[in-house]
């Protein structure tokens, strides 16, 4: 088929890795999208995480205006910019953290996660110590290092041979640290709350757990926040409620609002390693996409924002434990934290998801039988209780 075939179907010149839902989405409204017709949907969704201050929002808007008003978008990082290098501060004075790369994306966040810690390794421990860890359930991304950490053999099979040194443990099995090999271990990985593995809190006794092995055994603990960081769970970063830090933390989804952004914060040991030419990006931390990021981050980790998200995080939880009990049966359990959510069904959860859209709302899966609730960090109390309507509807 040529590119100029009247023939194809709407959308048929994209490419079919992703089966998009029919409406075509023409414009945002805080928690809503409003399709070409006119209709407007509660986006349950917020693009993945992504939309943490909700569509159109002024933050946003006037931090994009600036940035055109500027007349810089773009300079690559052969110079500095100002809105890189405070967006860089900001980020290490809330983490604890001391430096900061910027990329486009939270798979490249990964990657980058990755390269960094095998480069520390190497100085403390020579080659053998190369080994990445990552526990069962995961989802670091779909490049070839962060799809070899990802704990999908379905996404992984028709792209082997994937990056070597990468293995998996069962992050439920308490003595299962003492099976791995330390002189061979350069880093360990978790998300907090893994979000594509089926919204899946790790205990806070778990990331402790992780903390104190990696360091008693000289190797390093990388946290990816991509989905569940930036005050997704109602603390700016999802650690903090196990009151650890680790040694590189990867950021994404939300970072910039929308704007495609990526990072990675690192500690001043393992930056130490790092030399000119180890590592590089042409777009990320451009001076757009950061001064945008700088007044998302800035909005978010407002203490006040984060006591309403997990004020509003309360409230949707106890409206889900009151549809379990009218549906006995058809939710077997509610994980998550803040306004980041999974029910596990009884039966799958895509046509949940599928009639949820016919009715006005957007959610997302997490596996076959988990329906995943993220709404903007921004939505109000009707709005949760307006979902929480249709999503009984919804469950039959």
């Amino acid at each position: 088929m040529s590119p100029d075939d009247s023939s194809a179907e709407p959308g048929g010149f994209r490419l079919d890795v992703y089966g998009p839902a029919d409406p075509v989405f023409v414009k945002g409204d805080g928690a809503h999208l409003i399709d070409e017709d006119g209709r407007r949907y509660l986006d349950f969704t917020s693009g993945i995480a992504v939309t943490a201050l909700g569509h159109d929002s002024p933050v946003m808007s006037d931090a994009i205006q600036a940035a055109l008003d500027a007349g810089l978008v773009h300079t690559s990082n052969l110079y500095r910019t100002r809105p890189a290098e405070e967006l860089a501060a900001l980020l290490t004075r809330e983490s604890g953290l001391h430096r900061a790369f910027f990329c486009n994306s939270g798979g490249e966040a990964v990657e980058a996660c990755i390269k960094f810690a095998r480069r520390w390794a190497r100085s403390v421990g020579g080659e053998d110590k190369h080994e990445i860890v990552a526990l069962r359930g995961s989802f670091h991304g779909r490049l070839f290092g962060s799809l070899a950490l990802t704990d999908r053999p379905a996404y992984q099979d028709p792209f082997r041979p994937l990056m070597p040194g990468a293995r998996f443990i069962d992050p439920t099995d308490p003595d299962v640290l003492e099976t791995l090999d330390p002189q061979r271990v350069a880093a360990v990985i978790a998300e907090p709350i893994q979000g594509e593995g089926g919204v899946r809190p790790l205990s806070s006794e778990t990331l402790r757990r992780l903390r104190q092995w990696t360091r008693e055994h000289e190797s390093l603990l990388i946290l990816d926040e991509v989905q569940c960081g930036l005050g997704r769970t109602g603390r700016l970063f999802a650690h903090q409620e196990a009151e650890i830090r680790p040694d590189l933390l990867a950021l994404a989804k939300p970072l910039a609002g929308g704007l495609p952004m990526g990072a990675v914060l690192l500690s001043e040991a393992v930056a130490d390693t790092i030399r000119r030419g180890d590592h590089g990006t042409t777009f990320g931390g451009g001076p757009l996409v950061a001064g945008v990021a700088h007044a998302v981050v800035s909005t978010i980790a407002d203490p006040a924002f984060m006591a309403e998200v997990r004020e509003k995080g309360a409230h949707l939880l106890a409206l889900l434990e009151a549809v379990q009990q009218e549906r006995p049966g058809r939710i077997r359990e509610i994980r998550g934290r803040g306004l980041m959510w999974g029910l596990e069904l009884e039966g799958e959860s895509g046509p949940v998801v599928e009639k949820a859209l016919d009715e006005g709302l957007l959610l997302v899966g997490a596996g076959p039988d988990v329906v995943r609730l993220l709404p903007p960090l921004t939505v109000t109390r009707p709005e949760l209780e307006r979902a929480v309507e249709i999503l009984t509807r919804c469950l039959g």
